[in-house]
């Protein structure tokens, strides 16, 4: 089984940084994507960043939602099977539980995998 494990949340002033991490485990066959949602109160879950292995039909690289682009930063390390999410110059509404998604071929065959969220509050 497959399982994502968060870390990085926390409480930080408008304009701070953040840095939040997921970490994938299990039998993974092909990792096509690794990608970062948030839901904030009363709100659906949204796309943050995406970023994509790359392959015939979609291209490698990093996909952004236009509310973060120039702020946070999607990065992967592969042989780790871990994806990174740096915030920058965050403001009062990117406060949200914020979630990895791993889109995989695994024992299971092709599915997604989420983890169980960490909080971010930007606040004064």
């Amino acid at each position: 089984q497959v399982q994502l494990v968060e870390s990085g949340g926390g409480r930080v002033q408008p304009g701070g940084s953040l840095r939040l991490s997921c970490a994938a485990s299990g039998t993974i066959f092909v990792l096509y994507s690794m990608s970062w949602y948030r839901q904030a109160p009363g709100k659906q879950r949204e796309l943050v960043a995406v970023h994509n292995t790359g392959g015939t039909a979609v291209p490698s690289g990093a996909v952004y939602a236009d509310s973060v682009k120039g702020r946070f930063t999607i990065s992967r390390d592969n042989a780790e099977n871990t994806v990174y999410l740096q915030m920058n110059s965050l403001k009062p509404e990117d406060t949200a539980v914020y979630y990895c998604n791993a889109h995989l071929r695994g024992i299971m065959g092709v599915g997604d995998y989420w983890g169980e969220g960490t909080q971010v509050t930007v606040s004064s």
